[in-house]
């Protein structure tokens, strides 16, 4: 039999009973459909997430305390104090020593109207060194000034501008009332770590505002701590000053060596590893969340198997009457398995688009740009039409091994 021939009759069986196919083929389309929406999504996730870090600069080490297995950002401790940053500050080839903390809030407060917010960063003057302002400039150490980003400035109706009156309400309970500096552009580079310009961002004075004090060890005075520094350092000396930043917190001369609590220590990463850990991390991710989408391909085999297996048994006469007339095992075989294949194909066709919909939903809903992933789409048919043909093998064999006789004595 001619392969356009069994095309032919394959498809004009599927057409016979609609309703079967459409259910049959659902079942292939919730699982490329699910596959696609999570790869999309965690594309679009790494490709937001990485461009972020690898629009900052490259030469800025990135310092935090943190658990030894862990070793990213979450529960970094607050153990770096002002006499770790002027140590800092003294090692050859850095050029800038920039503090990171929250400072925990309950609210902010423009004229009459007031937004609801869990925190603002604390920071110095030097993390504006190379930004750009799209309104005033930065604050002044010690001053009861801030910085706000773009995404901050329309928290209030009329939009913020420089030099408006801004009051932080603390958790505590205590208010500050501040002057707007100036608004950030924001964009990727432009703060150290700190650039997600999709989030409101309000940036105050920490030497002024910063509530987080420890006892220096080595001065043996309160100082201000915090839980983030970024090293800038000079073009191209980025490694060496690693090695010499990691060395300084290696032994017990640093504040921060001494205030680590049991089971942490001091990570120094440039923009390239923490590129790397979270590109593992987010492929880790959707690996796993895929893997559960791939259980639902399973059942919508089981389904086209299920079909294929109910179409042998009520097509038994036909199969006798074509073996009568000539048609080889090969030929039944042939025929089976192309209906199967047809079905298995049409839900991945129907499932990418409807699979990239749901990535384009999903990424909205998280306010990220949305990525998408070709080979994932190729990847995604090419499964559909595996898992058609794998499910019609059986159905398909014990069609070819019917009886001819037997058939058509079938009622």
């Amino acid at each position: 039999m001619e392969f356009v021939e069994t095309l032919r009759t394959s498809a004009r069986s599927i057409r016979s009973h609609k309703l079967r196919a459409t259910l049959t083929v659902l079942g292939i389309v919730i699982g490329i459909a699910a596959v696609v929406t999570f790869v999309t999504f965690g594309a679009s996730l790494k490709a937001d997430v990485v461009s972020e870090i690898e629009g900052s600069s490259a030469n800025e080490i990135y310092l935090v305390a943190s658990e030894d297995e862990g070793g990213g950002f979450g529960g970094a401790q607050p153990v770096f104090t002002e006499y770790d940053l002027s140590r800092l500050r003294e090692l050859a080839g850095v050029q800038r020593v920039v503090p990171r903390g929250q400072l925990a809030v309950s609210s902010l407060a423009h004229g009459n109207d007031t937004v609801a917010r869990n925190r603002v960063t604390v920071t110095d003057e030097r993390a504006f060194a190379t930004a750009t302002f799209d309104e005033g400039r930065a604050f002044r150490n010690g001053t009861a000034e801030a910085v706000i980003n773009r995404p901050a400035s329309r928290l209030f109706p009329g939009n913020l501008s420089a030099g408006d009156r801004l009051t932080v309400t603390l958790q505590s309970g205590e208010r500050a009332a501040v002057t707007v500096a100036g608004i950030v552009n924001g964009s990727g580079g432009q703060l150290p770590f700190s650039a997600f310009s999709d989030q409101p961002r309000v940036f105050l004075p920490a030497d002024r505002y910063s509530r987080t004090v420890l006892e220096s060890p080595n001065l043996g005075v309160d100082q201000t701590a915090y839980p983030q520094v970024t090293v800038v350092t000079a073009p191209g000396d980025t490694t060496a000053v690693q090695e010499r930043v990691r060395g300084y917190f290696d032994g017990n001369g640093s504040d921060a060596a001494q205030l680590l609590p049991p089971g942490f220590s001091v990570g120094a990463q440039t923009n390239d590893d923490l590129v790397d850990r979270i590109e593992r991390i987010v492929e880790r991710l959707t690996r796993f969340v895929t893997g559960i989408a791939v259980i639902a391909l399973v059942v919508g085999a089981v389904g086209i198997a299920n079909i294929m297996l109910v179409s042998v048994t009520e097509r038994t006469r036909e199969i006798g009457i074509m073996k009568a007339v000539g048609a080889r095992n090969r030929d039944v075989m042939q025929l089976f398995l192309t209906e199967a294949v047809l079905l298995g194909a049409l839900g991945a066709v129907v499932g990418v688009p409807v699979g990239v919909a749901g990535g384009w939903a999903a990424t909205e809903y998280a306010e990220i740009p949305l990525t998408l992933a070709p080979t994932w789409f190729a990847v995604a048919v090419a499964v559909g039409v595996g898992v058609g043909a794998l499910a019609g093998l059986y159905p398909a064999w014990r069609a070819a091994r019917v009886d001819p006789i037997d058939a058509l004595r079938y009622e």
